[in-house]
């Protein structure tokens, strides 16, 4: 299977899974992915400084949980923003975001190919979504090319363990054997949620993702795990 044939499977899980999608992450993560969110808008704030932002891009935006943070924080820390765009390649997610973040311009498309124009906004962010971006290099340079000098890019993400002792062991436990059951009862789509944990096992450590941020250019500016290592967020400027 070539790399375009393996992208177009995983976006047709998330087209198969987008009506219980939000109510899955809420019930894996206990609620705590919205404290993480949270975080991220902030620290992205705190290093921008900047009182108005033109453009903020989530990418693989699902059905826009993200940008009702977005909104939110910046309204808490006073920073106006004119125009917020949410991208993601799952029609069905769309669908839903559409419904659900009236504020927000959405836009079919992928991550390694953002119809952004050149330096055209300030923040990307990018939640649990660039592990399954199979091209993430060329990904990741689009959101170089993509964000005006001194822009922020926000990622959080399952990385892969670094060391097993108990703490991770027991993440690993959750991941791959509670999680897939849950997940699986809530969407009706066990495949999907077995690929969860095989993804994590697939992808990078928090030190291999933050150093392939650093080969496209970008300075690194906070990094910090949650929940036993299980979410990672990870913040870079250009």
């Amino acid at each position: 299977m070539d790399n375009k044939q393996k992208q177009q499977e995983i976006v047709n899980m998330f087209d198969d899974i987008a009506s219980t999608y939000d109510l899955a992450n809420r019930v894996l993560s206990f609620g705590l992915d919205v404290a993480w969110r949270k975080k991220g808008c902030d620290i992205a704030f705190e290093h921008l400084g900047k009182d108005r932002v033109e453009k903020i891009v989530d990418v693989a935006t699902g059905t826009g949980d993200l940008l009702l943070h977005w909104r939110d924080r910046a309204k808490a820390k006073g920073v106006k923003i004119d125009n917020f765009i949410g991208i993601d390649p799952s029609v069905e997610m769309l669908k839903i975001a559409r419904k659900k973040v009236d504020f927000a311009t959405f836009l079919e498309g992928k991550a390694q190919e953002l119809p952004i124009e050149d330096e055209g906004c300030e923040i990307i962010s990018i939640s649990y979504g660039i592990r399954n971006v199979v091209d993430r290099i060329e990904a990741l340079k689009e959101f170089y090319r993509a964000l005006k000098p001194g822009g922020m890019v926000v990622i959080l993400e399952f990385t892969k363990q670094e060391k097993q002792g108990i703490m991770e062991r027991l993440a690993n436990f959750y991941l791959k054997k509670i999680l897939p059951t849950i997940g699986g009862l809530v969407s009706k789509n066990y495949a999907a949620y077995k690929y969860l944990p095989n993804s994590i096992e697939e992808f990078l450590t928090t030190k291999m993702l933050i150093d392939e941020l650093k080969s496209v250019g970008f300075k690194p500016r906070y990094s910090k795990s949650f929940s036993m290592g299980i979410s990672t967020l990870i913040v870079v400027q250009k």
